[in-house]
């Protein structure tokens, strides 16, 4: 259960970096707005969030170098949220990439056997 809550702090963590792109896009007439409009301010509210729900999930027995691992979907779920979003592109060299890590992980979590 408190993994899901770290899959689900990464995901809205990818989707504040989305929000700070946006938000970096925008050109403002000076520097005070261009760092102080609604789309940063959301993109760290939300990174905020998930710091709260990692630190949450860890408090509940999720070791750190669980966590670390888990956040490594962050490589899945940004690009695939800017193709959707931005329509930014997936290479080949993308898509073989985040499939090495979700293997990664996979082998993580997957118990040894015992002999």
């Amino acid at each position: 259960m408190y993994y899901l809550l770290v899959i689900f702090a990464v995901f809205i963590a990818a989707c504040a970096q989305l929000l700070l792109k946006k938000g970096a896009q925008i050109q403002y007439d000076n520097i005070i707005r261009q760092y102080l409009n609604v789309w940063v301010i959301s993109g760290y509210a939300i990174m905020f969030a998930a710091m709260i729900i990692n630190i949450f999930a860890m408090s509940r027995g999720v070791q750190v170098k669980e966590v670390s691992i888990i956040e490594s979907l962050s490589y899945l779920f940004v690009p695939i949220l800017s193709y959707i979003f931005f329509k930014e592109t997936l290479s080949i060299k993308k898509i073989i990439a985040i499939a090495i890590i979700i293997a990664g992980i996979i082998i993580f979590f997957t118990p040894m056997p015992t002999f």
